[in-house]
């Protein structure tokens, strides 16, 4: 493998291995019945052999790639490395979808030097879709490129909105008041990641969401930008951070939605 270009290098090891743990993933979601479930913080916040799986599939791509790169993944922490460059996975975005029997979940990584996110791969098994970033280069969804246009508005698209046992039932309720009354309405499919990637691809016109961690969210941020939209930085600190308040739109939803969630 040539290194001439080491981030397009690391591009298509992400996308080969995001097709073989999304295809693992398939095959067990097909077979959810033998899947044994554990939670963690809450009945909602759900592990399943399928997420450890996934992640080791990706994770021995990275190693006999790159062996050099750190690693930092949802389920089997962080790894570090000598390359300046570091893998940030979530194997199964949407693990409740996902046991539940519904489509909205996928794969997520993020390539992450020093500076920024260098690139990022969502990719959604049940419908074969492939998104792809990479810093100032653009973005593409299974090969054509992503363009957000400037006709998405608030009023005329939907906007996505995460939650999770980190975020206060009143606020989410709030927010969401705030959007009707905007004469927007909101959309949720347990995803952060599928969801900025649908705003990458003009399918929403925003989402927000109070806390996610790196490995939800950095591939989608990156999508989002590279297709012409606007989001909040991921704070950082330690080696990634601990992650912290994700908003994303189209250019001209941004500037209303940040007001209706206060950022």
């Amino acid at each position: 493998m040539t290194h001439d270009d080491p981030i397009a290098a690391r591009i298509a090891v992400a996308q080969t291995a995001a097709r073989a743990a999304g295809a693992h993933a398939l095959a067990l979601f097909h077979d959810r019945a033998n899947l044994t479930i554990e939670t963690k913080h809450d009945a909602l916040d759900m592990v399943s052999r399928a997420d450890r799986e996934a992640e080791d599939i990706i994770r021995a791509h990275v190693a006999a790639a790159f062996p050099e790169d750190g690693f930092l993944g949802e389920e089997g922490g962080a790894q570090s490395g000598t390359s300046g460059l570091t893998w940030v996975i979530d194997p199964i975005d949407g693990t409740v979808p996902f046991v539940s029997g519904l489509p909205h979940w996928c794969v997520a990584i993020a390539i992450e030097s020093a500076q920024q996110t260098e690139a990022g791969v969502v990719y959604q098994p049940i419908q074969d879709e492939m998104f792809t970033a990479r810093h100032g280069a653009g973005a593409d969804l299974n090969g054509l490129e992503l363009h957000l246009k400037d006709s998405t508005r608030l009023t005329n698209s939907l906007t996505g909105i995460g939650a999770s046992h980190r975020t206060t039932p009143d606020h989410i309720a709030s927010v969401c008041g705030k959007l009707m009354t905007a004469g927007g309405m909101f959309y949720r499919n347990g995803s952060g990641a599928l969801m900025l990637a649908a705003v990458a691809a003009g399918r929403l016109g925003g989402y927000y969401e109070p806390h996610m961690h790196p490995w939800d969210c950095l591939a989608g941020l990156l999508l989002v930008r590279e297709a012409g939209g606007r989001t909040l930085p991921m704070p950082k600190g330690g080696a990634l951070g601990d992650g912290g308040v994700v908003l994303a739109a189209a250019p001209a939803v941004w500037a209303e939605l940040a007001a209706i969630t206060g950022h």
